[in-house]
This record gives C-alpha cells, sequence and structure tokens, in this order.
C-alpha cells in the first residue's frame, strides 16, 4: 500500500466549538501553537459530540478582517486608513467561530495514499486535511508533516 496518512497524521489536535468567538479562537490558536511548539494556523471545529462541522484558519479571520472594497484602494490616491484595522478586529472579537468557519471541509481516510494527499494539498491549496475513520476524527495531516516525511526521504 505504501505510505498512508496513517504514516504522517498527528493524532494530538486541537478543536473549536462554532459558539466560540474569534477572540476565544485566537487565544485557543496561541495557547495550541505553545503547546506544540509550532505554529498553529488553523483548527478543526467540531460539536458537542467531537462530529467535524468545519475549519477555522487564520486565513478565514484574514478574509473576515479584510474590507469589502480593498481592491479598489489602490485607486484612491487621498484614502486614509489609519485606523480600519483596529477597527475591524475590534468588531471581530465577539463574532463565532461557526458564522466565519469553513464548512467545505476535504477530508481524508486514514488509508489514503501520501501521493493523493500531496495531490489534494497542491490542488486545493489546503495545509491542513482532517482524517476521518467511520465518520470520527482521528486525526490531522499538516502540510509541514507531510514536508518533514518526504524531506527525510530525500534525504536519507
Amino acid at each position: 500500500m505504501g505510505l498512508t496518512a496513517r504514516d504522517v497524521m498527528d493524532t494530538r489536535f486541537h478543536t473549536l466549538k462554532p459558539e466560540d468567538t474569534v477572540a476565544d479562537a485566537v487565544r485557543a490558536i496561541q495557547e495550541a501553537s505553545r503547546e506544540t511548539g509550532q505554529t498553529v494556523f488553523g483548527m478543526m471545529v467540531t460539536d458537542a459530540g467531537g462530529n467535524l462541522l468545519g475549519m477555522l484558519s487564520i486565513y478565514d479571520i484574514f478574509l473576515l478582517l479584510r474590507p469589502k472594497h480593498i481592491h479598489i484602494w489602490g485607486e484612491m490616491e487621498d484614502l486614509e486608513v489609519s485606523g480600519v484595522l483596529e477597527a475591524a478586529c475590534r468588531r471581530a472579537k465577539g463574532m463565532l467561530v461557526g458564522d466565519i468557519m469553513t464548512t467545505q471541509v476535504v477530508t481524508i481516510t486514514p488509508e489514503t495514499h501520501l501521493l493523493l494527499i500531496i495531490d489534494i494539498m497542491i490542488k486545493r491549496h489546503i495545509r491542513r486535511l482532517p482524517v476521518l475513520e467511520h465518520g470520527k476524527i482521528v486525526g490531522m495531516v499538516y502540510f509541514s508533516r507531510v514536508f518533514n516525511h518526504l524531506r527525510d526521504l530525500l534525504s536519507a
């Protein structure tokens, strides 16, 4: 069968709840980063039963903070932007994870081959893939773990 998700997945992972605020999520991401010794950029969102509901990543938070019409700001020479980001952060703190999380989550199984995982990550621009077995979360495959595994193979 070769290398699979089971070989590279992390079975220790942190989750968020949909009723958590963005401020709660940022604190949880900071805490997870401290615990793991690596920067955490996103987490799974689960219900009380541990079922996967979605994912929240730093990218989702960036999308929340980015002004809707920023694409035309470059054309505006007299635009004053000081305070815009700070105001967006103040508004975002109380928003709920469930309102901004990504709900279209790509998942894999423990038997998913590493080549398919790499293909999914490249084609879909995904940095983390939840691993489900019989509908239950059993792990997470991170882009960095896949790279580290390949690095070891390439340098051996």
